[in-house]
């Protein structure tokens, strides 16, 4: 059997498993890693490099310094203070899609995800909406908004650095032509249409989760809430 041949067979075995999950989503990763190498196509270093890739350690930390913003209470302030603004499931999804999508247009859309994650789980946690529905436009909003710079998401410079070697180059913001659009399209789709296609996963949430307790904050020293946010 060639190597093309057994690369298809792994890349089906990944779609197949990825999409009927029965078995957890890291362990199928794992398999195919694995796979990869004991067939050969892959050398160690090249099947396991995903494990020290920057946007894997960006998302690890982030989970981390979540964590801290949990625990000390401050996500739970800053959802109350969301929420005083956005009264309804739609407006705080609108409100979000529109901060997402112009932090990842002038930021980094992976970065920009992995830093709101933690904020609108605590958003989710004091208005008791179910966090399947705003973490979904989350990552919607995020991937549009990448498209509204030069600098919003790594495809845009890999096409940069393509084009120079030919003597030509994008403006800026020049992605913002179809980016910005786009995203406009996407948050009223996402408040009409797209709002009732929306899962409702609330039932099936992680109670153990720290994201899903809820305790009392006020023996949390006021300093340590506030350094949680400083390194958010």
């Amino acid at each position: 059997m060639n190597t093309q041949t057994i690369t298809i067979g792994f890349l089906l075995f990944a779609i197949i498993m990825f999409a009927w999950e029965k078995i957890p989503l890291w362990v199928t990763a794992m398999i195919v890693a694995v796979g990869l190498v004991l067939t050969k196509i892959l050398e160690p270093k090249e099947a396991f490099s995903g494990f020290t890739d920057p946007n894997v350690l960006l998302f690890m930390a982030m989970f981390i310094i979540g964590a801290a913003f949990f625990e000390t209470g401050m996500a739970q302030q800053v959802g109350s203070l969301v929420t005083k603004f956005a009264k309804t499931e739609r407006q705080l999804i609108a409100a979000v899609m529109t901060i997402t999508g112009l932090m990842s247009g002038i930021l980094s859309n992976t970065g920009t995800a992995a830093v709101l994650i933690p904020v609108l789980i605590g958003i989710s946690q004091s208005t008791k909406f179910p966090k399947s529905k705003i973490l979904l436009p989350l990552v919607f909003a995020a991937a549009m908004g990448g498209n509204l710079s030069l600098i919003g998401a790594p495809g845009n410079m890999i096409a940069q650095s393509g084009l120079e070697t030919i003597g030509l180059e994008f403006g800026f913001f020049e992605y913002a032509k179809i980016g910005l659009p786009v995203l406009i399209i996407g948050i009223i789709f996402f408040i009409t249409i797209g709002y009732k296609l929306l899962p409702d996963n609330a039932e099936n949430e992680d109670n153990d989760s720290i994201y899903s307790q809820e305790k009392s904050y006020e023996d949390i020293p006021k300093w340590k809430q506030w350094t949680s946010l400083i390194i958010l």
